[in-house]
């Protein structure tokens, strides 16, 4: 073994991923306090919803104008680890930051986990130039810049770095890629966490079933469910995308009319519940039983403000889904009611991202170790049930690639 290589490695990204997890976990606290106050400010005053076509006419414009490949959003990530072709923009920080913070504040449904993400990517990125990278350690830089990103958003850092590892390096996994990983993630959480003082918010499940063979064979079929409202979700999101670019020519014009759409909805609904992140709700699902069409709604307005043009990320919705989707199978599973809030909140997020390991990890981190038995399973049977499809249409799937749908 060369331990003159191993020690430059060590050394090189000991500073890389510091300098990572600086950028994405700061990037990713003044996002959170951004958003918590834009949702504070959009629930006191509901009637900025009645401008959410101009706000998405602002956001599609400045896309327009000056976005450029920005506009693929986290694809543009995985264009780039594949093929190394162009940096990513450093335009892209600001412009899917202001952009997701402006959809929560006129009200569209969105996440955050795309903007904190592609945060934390292209500032990662611009580390490339400045140290002048090669092209197998710029991979390195973007894997840890997606893990800084999710891991400081979430409060997850052992997921976010899974995450980053599997969503990334689907088929061609490198040992290189985990130490860069990691470390950037534990860093940017402590960052956001401990030295900005930003938290997140405590789901708990209180009850688990004990490990019976009827209990673990219940897991069965609530996976599958799972796995089909993940694929659904994505498909749903593609569907509007499709919609939106093949009858609107003009870019600016799309999220105007889906803000109106958006913003008729909530006029005729009377219900703000479905707006933003949907965090309340997902606490909710957590605690109460709840109506069994939350997860059904949620998906559809998501699928419509992301396929419209406005910014923001898919895992929250999905959350929301996953969550309230287990909330409804309450009545029909004879598993506790948390139990199956949380199996569906990273269920549903595993099936859509095709990440089970991440979503399991994540799934420990956010509930405790003792629901892991019932977390995992449901995310690998949901992961093998959502077909070849997910919500990131450049991600190579590997194996998945032969699966009938």
């Amino acid at each position: 073994m060369d331990y003159s290589k191993l020690l430059k490695y060590f050394l090189l990204w000991l500073v890389l991923g510091l300098l990572v997890g600086l950028l994405s976990g700061s990037a990713s606290a003044f996002f959170l306090v951004a958003l918590d106050w834009a949702t504070n400010f959009r629930e006191e005053h509901l009637l900025v919803i009645a401008l959410l076509p101009l706000g998405g006419w602002i956001i599609g414009w400045t896309y327009y104008k000056i976005g450029q490949n920005s506009v693929k959003g986290n694809n543009l990530l995985l264009d780039e680890l594949y093929q190394t072709k162009n940096p990513i923009p450093l335009r892209m920080t600001p412009l899917v930051l202001f952009g997701t913070i402006f959809t929560h504040f006129f009200g569209g449904s969105a996440g955050r986990e795309g903007t904190a993400v592609q945060m934390g990517g292209s500032l990662a990125d611009q580390l490339t130039k400045w140290f002048k990278l090669e092209s197998a350690d710029r991979r390195l830089i973007l894997i840890s810049g997606v893990s800084g990103g999710f891991a400081s958003v979430f409060g997850t850092p052992l997921a976010g770095a899974i995450f980053a590892l599997e969503w990334m390096h689907t088929g061609h996994f490198r040992w290189k890629s985990i130490f860069p990983a990691f470390w950037a993630g534990l860093v940017a959480h402590w960052v956001c966490e401990s030295l900005w003082g930003v938290g997140h918010t405590i789901y708990q499940i209180p009850e688990v079933a004990t490990h019976t063979l009827m209990n673990l064979l219940w897991i069965i079929p609530a996976g599958i469910v799972f796995g089909l409202s993940g694929r659904l979700f994505a498909e749903t999101s593609h569907f509007f995308s499709k919609v939106f670019s093949q009858t609107i020519s003009y870019p600016p014009l799309r999220p105007f009319i889906g803000g109106l759409l958006i913003a008729l909805f909530v006029w005729i609904s009377g219900s703000t519940t479905y707006l933003g992140l949907g965090v309340p709700r997902i606490v909710e699902a957590f605690e109460t039983p709840l109506p069994w069409y939350d997860w059904l709604a949620k998906t559809g307005l998501t699928g419509f403000t992301l396929g419209a043009g406005f910014k923001g990320g898919e895992v929250t919705p999905l959350f929301f889904t996953g969550a309230t989707l287990g909330n409804a199978l309450h009545g029909l599973i004879p598993l506790p009611l948390a139990l199956l809030a949380g199996m569906g909140f990273v269920a549903v997020f595993s099936g859509a991202t095709n990440t089970p390991m991440a979503c399991t990890v994540m799934g420990i981190e956010l509930f405790g170790y003792e629901s892991g038995i019932f977390l995992a399973i449901a995310c690998f049977i949901a992961y093998i049930f959502s077909g070849k499809g997910g919500i990131y249409t450049s991600q190579e799937l590997g194996w998945k690639k032969a699966w009938p749908y």
